[in-house]
């Protein structure tokens, strides 16, 4: 009998992050079992586009799992607080944004941990950067690392000696290389969503932090972006 691909959790938000991520788990012959959020975020079009990248790249499982941080608040995403953006007098790109949701990443790779050592996995992928970012905290490699040393002291699969390994690919890369990448594995970006506070069509504001770092990468890149923006998003 054929030997079985390795299986690995992907955290899938379907953005263009975690989108190239998963593609590029696919590539290294994991089987994919894709772990996404509905966490009372404002841009809830994401979960949309997370049904369609997992479509697309083939996973064996999907979970999406509700944890509603809307009970904490605390961030753009999850309050009745405005999303920043350029030329609006908001303070935006000093410190910390306030699109920062405390401890989501924390949260996230906790419960993807639980997921990969019920499936017998030892890999779990996620798709931060510490580049082309917005200065959260739980974006950096010694997040990552702290992560993982705690993943193998906190479950039986660690402490047994089969070890689990976070990976995060793109930490290290700018958004247009993350997207040549991407474009390289057959990622198919006009599927993936990216706004902070897209319009009632779902369309992208293209004034927010994340969509300006996507737009930049699409011209790093040199190739056109099939983002769909609202009227004045585009400019």
């Amino acid at each position: 009998m054929p030997e079985e691909n390795p299986k690995a959790v992907v955290l899938l938000s379907g953005g263009l992050d975690s989108a190239t991520v998963a593609a590029i788990a696919k590539h290294e012959g994991y089987d994919l079992y894709a772990l996404s959020f509905d966490y009372g975020q404002r841009h809830a079009v994401e979960s949309e586009a997370a049904r369609r990248v997992a479509d697309a790249v083939g996973v064996k499982g999907h979970v999406f799992q509700r944890i509603d941080l809307r009970a904490f608040g605390g961030s753009a995403l999850t309050d009745d607080i405005a999303v920043p953006k350029p030329g609006n007098g908001d303070g935006c790109g000093r410190g910390i944004p306030i699109t920062y949701v405390p401890a989501r990443n924390t949260i996230f790779l906790a419960v993807a941990l639980g997921f990969a050592e019920v499936l017998g996995a030892s890999d779990v992928f996620i798709g931060v950067n510490a580049v082309d970012f917005s200065g959260y905290p739980d974006c950096r490699p010694a997040f990552i690392e702290a992560f993982e040393k705690l993943a193998n002291l906190a479950t039986k699969a660690g402490v047994e000696g089969r070890p689990f390994r976070i990976h995060a690919p793109l930490i290290a890369m700018t958004k247009g290389q993350i997207i040549r990448e991407g474009l390289h594995l057959g990622v198919d970006y006009s599927l993936t969503h990216s706004c902070y506070d897209p319009d009632d069509d779902g369309r992208a504001c293209g004034r927010c932090e994340s969509c300006r770092l996507r737009k930049r990468g699409f011209e790093e890149a040199g190739v056109p972006d099939p983002t769909r923006y609202g009227p004045s998003g585009g400019c």
